[in-house]
């Protein structure tokens, strides 16, 4: 049965880390340079960001506590766990506190797109932060594949 859990850690990792190196290197580019309404790209590319975000929220947490119950205490004393953490916190931050108040500023400017209002420069100061935070997870994401790899 552990044979389960551990393919089912593995899955999750590939799953979460390579979910946000193809939205956020891939699709999310693709959608601004192939679409003619930037605003039609952001909605498209905010979903699926969204998206990202509960698969790593339920990957991290798997991992986490797979990790607790199959090395107890001694998990807290691993680069992995403590970089899913660092990740998750990070989610956690970006969904539910740096998304509510993007979709905010959106919301604001309706009629007009964000960018096209009054909002356009707090709306980019957010997305840069917003963008950082994900470059920070995405690195730290390779971090534990290339380690995962390596401890095999």
């Amino acid at each position: 049965m552990r044979r389960f859990w551990d393919g089912l850690a593995g899955v999750l990792l590939v799953l979460w880390i390579g979910g946000m190196w193809a939205i956020g290197a891939v699709a999310a580019p693709v959608l601004f340079t192939q679409l003619a309404d930037k605003s039609v790209a952001g909605n498209i590319a905010g979903q699926l960001f969204d998206i990202t975000a509960w698969i790593a929220i339920a990957a991290a947490t798997y991992l986490l506590l797979y990790r607790l119950v199959r090395d107890g205490g001694a998990a807290l004393k691993t680069l992995f766990f403590w970089v899913v953490a660092v990740m998750l916190v990070l989610t956690l931050i970006t969904h539910f506190g740096i998304a509510p108040l993007m979709q905010s500023l959106k919301n604001q400017a309706m009629p007009h797109a964000v960018m096209q209002s009054v909002f356009a420069d707090r709306f980019a100061r957010w997305h840069g932060v917003s963008s950082i935070v994900y470059l920070i997870q995405s690195a730290l994401g390779l971090l534990l594949v290339w380690r995962a790899g390596l401890a095999r």
